[in-house]
């Protein structure tokens, strides 16, 4: 599939008033327009576009759906017939779900474990509209999508990589330095980043670990880091320089439970095409500070709708009949 990257990803969450501050105080993010028919719910922007991140009311903190951006309509139409054919099931958008994601079109599908997706093409958008919630360089995102994230998963069939690998047509970046199972993967035109998103297994657990964003420069970085540090916010890790990728970042805890990693790039990223196996996290700082997995992973009861709940139900009666 032509996919970009991370379009815009949706959460519920009890806290809107806390993420209505600590978007634009920490972050640097600007309040979007909320649309009129979703107007209790909470729209930021990081660049031009007309939203990256929604956190609509909810009973509980959650990932609510991840939004991939095809690259045209050809190849939005091309994904949705790719999708089929893999025995997967689309709901095409109606007018009141493009209205709400600003696109041109949209549709929705779960992956094997029950996670719900979006691809969409054709995000509204306006140039030179993005001011940032506070002083701040600027995000990187456009070309390669929002930045990445983490999520949790209570199995981790052979079914989810056949469906990443072979349907969606990422490529496969390996584990890392990470501990225990987990796979890293970026779409399939997006050669600048080891990953735009990584499953995790955690076994009786699932929600989201935490989602990565690019800023411009290091000064961005530091002067957020130093304002999570005067607001005593949580800390996941310290202020360090992954091994894997030319990144220098941070991590911390947003009002939803996972962690946002703050990230800058001190050279580009080396298209190598090839899994590295690096034998450490880190060259230096990332000390852990505080727990990986927050607040935000609970049981799939606790964090997932019923239709995903059914997949993952589905999923363990096709393992205990083989």
């Amino acid at each position: 599939m032509d996919i970009i990257g991370i379009g815009y990803l949706g959460f519920e969450s009890t806290k809107l008033d806390e993420w209505r501050s600590y978007g634009p105080e920490v972050l640097g993010f600007q309040i979007g327009k909320s649309p009129e028919a979703d107007a209790e719910s909470l729209y930021f922007r990081i660049d031009d576009r007309r939203h990256r991140f929604a956190f609509h009311p909810g009973k509980v903190d959650r990932l609510a759906y991840i939004g991939w951006e095809a690259r045209g309509k050809l190849e939005f139409e091309a994904a949705a017939r790719r999708l089929r054919e893999a025995g997967i099931e689309v709901t095409m958008g109606d007018a009141a779900l493009r209205e709400l994601r600003g696109v041109r079109d949209v549709f929705r599908f779960r992956d094997p474990v029950g996670y719900q997706h979006e691809l969409f093409y054709g995000q509204k958008w306006m140039p030179r509209s993005f001011v940032p919630g506070r002083p701040h360089g600027g995000f990187v995102a456009g070309e390669r999508g929002l930045g990445h994230l983490v999520v949790i998963t209570p199995e981790f069939p052979p079914e989810l990589e056949h469906f990443l690998t072979e349907v969606m047509g990422f490529h496969y970046y390996g584990a890392g330095a990470g501990k225990g199972k987990t796979a890293f993967y970026r779409s399939r035109l997006n050669d600048s980043t080891s990953h735009d998103i990584a499953y995790g297994h955690g076994p009786g657990k699932m929600g989201i670990q935490h989602v990565g964003l690019f800023v411009k420069n290091l000064r961005d970085v530091g002067e957020t880091y130093d304002i999570v540090k005067q607001r005593k916010l949580p800390m996941m890790m310290t202020l360090g320089q992954h091994t894997q990728d030319p990144h220098v970042s941070f991590y911390h805890f947003s009002p939803g439970g996972f962690a946002i990693e703050v990230i800058t790039e001190l050279e580009p990223w080396h298209p190598d095409g090839f899994e590295l196996n690096p034998e450490q996290l880190s060259t230096w700082g990332h000390e852990l500070v505080g727990p990986i997995l927050g607040p935000s992973v609970r049981t799939p009861e606790d964090v997932q709708d019923a239709e995903g709940l059914e997949v993952l139900a589905a999923l363990a009666r096709k393992r205990a009949a083989a």
